[in-house]
């Protein structure tokens, strides 16, 4: 049993075993807070029965089958003001064994990370840094993920979001006005040479299929528009 000793140390006395030691003062009770006492994340906060749980999709062209991410939350100080959502284990499910090893190993690390509580949304840009040896691949819509590991850190990213631990800056409506009104522009001015294309040509569904990838939010919505490369998805422009 260790004792933490939180005054300066003013001396010392050798207890012989025959003898028992004088009894300290004892302190005085301190007064008990009459607010509720807040509870923060951490490590030695228990499992409760139930949590809430939230499952997310990946299907990627370099797995068979897709994978299914489940982030389960405890609710801290529920039913108070000070009543907050945090992530507290991590699991990944999939028909694929080829990866068994590693996914088990990610998400025991990323539970223990959840767990110790403290800002956890560090290990978003760590995933999305991790990049395949073999080359990456194109989501629906377009977007470039440069690995699975990558796509998986996005899906955290996403229910970090959603409980409200990172900030989601939104596109004003004007913003969002102004790039529909580039993007039917471009699309209109774009009708006749995509009229002539081949049978079978498709772009990403939701972009031209010329669109180059935008180095901002890695989708390929980037097209040329009054000599200025121009994002259709997040609005970055080259000229500002």
């Amino acid at each position: 049993m260790s004792i933490k000793i939180e005054k300066k140390i003013k001396g010392y006395q050798v207890v012989k075993p025959d003898e028992k030691p004088a009894e300290a003062p004892r302190a005085a009770a301190r007064p008990k807070s009459a607010g509720a006492e807040v509870i923060q994340m951490h490590e030695s906060v228990e499992r409760p029965e139930t949590l809430v749980g939230s499952t997310y999709k990946i299907k990627s062209p370099l797995f068979e089958h897709a994978l299914y991410v489940t982030i389960n939350d405890i609710v801290l100080n529920k039913g108070t003001e000070h009543e907050q959502q945090r992530p507290f284990e991590i699991f990944i499910n999939s028909k694929n064994m080829d990866h068994f090893q590693w996914i088990v190993a990610l998400t025991r690390i990323m539970s223990a990370v959840f767990r110790k509580g403290g800002d956890v949304t560090f290990m978003v840009e760590e995933l999305k840094a991790v990049f395949d040896p073999r080359g990456g691949y194109f989501k629906t819509g377009g977007v470039y993920m440069p690995s699975i590991v990558a796509e998986i850190g996005t899906v955290v990213e996403q229910h970090l979001k959603l409980i409200g631990m990172i900030a989601d800056p939104d596109i004003s409506d004007s913003q969002r006005k102004l790039m529909d009104e580039k993007r039917a522009a471009y699309e209109s001015g774009q009708k006749t040479a995509e009229d002539t294309d081949m049978p079978g040509a498709e772009g990403s569904g939701e972009f031209p299929a010329s669109a180059s990838l935008c180095g901002k939010c890695n989708t390929k919505a980037l097209v040329l528009m009054d000599n200025c490369q121009t994002c259709l998805n997040c609005g970055y422009s080259k000229c500002g």
